[in-house]
């Protein structure tokens, strides 16, 4: 992949040479390069098999100062259940015209809620959503008859922990306008809700590897050791 002059600078400036560092320090580093509006974002590898059932990580979580951003929400509803969800605040409500804009690849929203009576339907856009950690689901919170509640929770900066075929979860834990400690609480609590998420029959190091990165720049890696 080409780099662009920017993105070797920022590599060269942020990325130690000896390896991971602390999380204060690959913190202090993005810091450095990101720009306020940037989202700053944290990738975890676990010592999971996703292709397991008992060791599918899946879960939710509010950070303690939040993302930085309020995300866009699809209700997927009928009936009285649509007015709900948009005096709750929803973007996009509805079912079978966000069906269709889903199945012709339009996907204008950060979260996806359903009821419970509309997943059959739903269940159509599963290979597109699937992949993007977007397909509602009871574990999520995303699939509820209580649409006013989950739709004020998302808005509020609730996140979707989901792990990935290769084993790792994606998660923003702010914006580069945050302080660093705000960014570090935030992680800190990442890795404390992931640990506490570890499957009984997960073997051998679960956090193998740890990187923060801002959204237009080099990730630095973090010693996963200490969580």
């Amino acid at each position: 992949m080409r780099r662009t002059k920017s993105y070797l600078m920022k590599k060269e400036k942020i990325q130690p040479l000896d390896g991971p560092v602390s999380l204060e320090d690959a913190v202090r580093r993005i810091k450095l390069v990101a720009r306020d509006w940037e989202s700053v974002d944290v990738a975890v590898r676990l010592g999971v098999d996703p292709r397991k059932a008992d060791q599918n990580v899946r879960s939710t979580l509010a950070l303690p100062h939040g993302t930085g951003r309020t995300p866009r929400i699809a209700v997927f509803a009928k009936g009285e259940k649509v007015a709900e969800a948009r005096d709750a605040g929803a973007d996009l409500v509805g079912l079978e015209e966000i069906i269709e804009q889903v199945q012709k690849g339009i996907i204008d929203f950060d979260v996806a809620i359903a009821t419970p009576d509309v997943m059959k339907d739903v269940s159509k856009t599963a290979k597109i959503l699937g992949p993007r950690g977007l397909m509602p689901n009871p574990k999520s919170g995303t699939t509820t008859f209580d649409l006013a509640t989950a739709i004020k929770e998302f808005k509020a900066g609730k996140l979707s922990i989901r792990v990935e075929k290769a084993g790792i979860v994606h998660i923003p834990v702010g914006k580069g306008a945050f302080e660093e400690r705000q960014l570090i609480e935030n992680i800190e609590h990442l890795l404390s809700e992931l640990v506490r998420l570890r499957p009984a029959s997960a073997k051998g190091q679960y956090i193998k590897s740890i990187a923060v990165s801002a959204t237009q720049s080099p990730a630095v890696r973090v010693d996963p050791l200490g969580f």
